[in-house]
């Protein structure tokens, strides 16, 4: 098969949990530009729609849902939703997270909902599409995590800032534990043909962020440089298609370098 025609997504079917956030708006690019037709879902539905009539206007097909992670009959109905329109999933990109907890002191309370999203929901949601994708016998499942799970924190990032003043552990325990969990899920559903692996980007350049701070991250990466809004586009095709057929369990840092140096 020609390279470029193992690139395509024409006559796939892709699910997106979020979507309308910084690094959910170029996942959803990629994957409608390759020519999927995908599906974004998330709580927030009036953010997911802009998203989707931006595509739509674009001739790319887009199709905003409500989902929300900590309630398996809200997967359910998303995934029965899919199905009734398309007949299948052929990727799910597992990209919404919560943010509950701002601090290392929040009350437990906050952590525990973020475990309720993050961990529980991330599997209710990955267990309920890989079944769909068991009975295909194909599949690609694409995690997103952050280099933040793989390394601890920097401090010289937020040297003559006011960042940097609380430290939501969370977020590091479940980028981390979701690179193990892209291994067993790799492991699990290996004999399906369906394949499982974890994307960790680095910090994505935000114009509000402080000059010091985007100065001193950059420094800190081997590129010089933190993402752009196109950055994530080839990974996330890559790993969608045909072209990535025997790639699964994988962790790949898309960060500039941050993780090497």
């Amino acid at each position: 098969m020609h390279v470029m025609k193992m690139l395509s997504l024409e006559g796939k079917t892709a699910l997106v949990t979020g979507g309308a956030g910084k690094y959910g708006r170029q996942i959803v690019a990629s994957l409608a530009e390759a020519g999927a037709n995908v599906f974004i879902a998330s709580r927030n539905v009036e953010a997911l729609e802009k998203v989707a009539e931006y595509h739509r206007q674009r001739n790319e097909k887009v199709h905003a849902l409500k989902l929300d992670l900590g309630s398996e009959e809200s997967i359910a109905q998303v995934r029965d939703s899919i199905l009734e329109k398309t007949g299948r999933i052929d990727v799910l990109v597992n990209n919404a997270v919560a943010r509950t907890v701002g601090t290392w002191d929040d009350d437990l309370s906050a952590y525990e909902e973020s475990w309720r999203i993050n961990a529980t929901g991330l599997h209710a949601v990955t267990r309920a599409i890989g079944k769909i994708m068991e009975g295909q016998k194909s599949g690609s499942i694409i995690n997103i995590g952050s280099m933040m799970g793989m390394v601890g924190i920097e401090h010289h990032n937020y040297d003559g800032t006011e960042m940097g003043k609380g430290w939501p552990a969370d977020y590091f325990f479940h980028k981390g534990g979701m690179i193990n969990y892209t291994r067993f899920c790799a492991s699990y559903f290996g004999r399906f043909n369906v394949r499982c692996n974890c994307v960790s980007p680095g910090g994505l350049f935000e114009p509000s962020q402080p000059a010091q701070f985007v100065k001193n991250y950059s420094d800190r990466t081997q590129l010089g440089r933190m993402a752009n809004d196109t950055d994530l586009k080839g990974i996330i095709v890559f790993l969608a298609s045909e072209a990535s057929a025997y790639v699964t369990g994988a962790n790949i840092p898309v960060d500039g370098g941050y993780t090497a140096k």
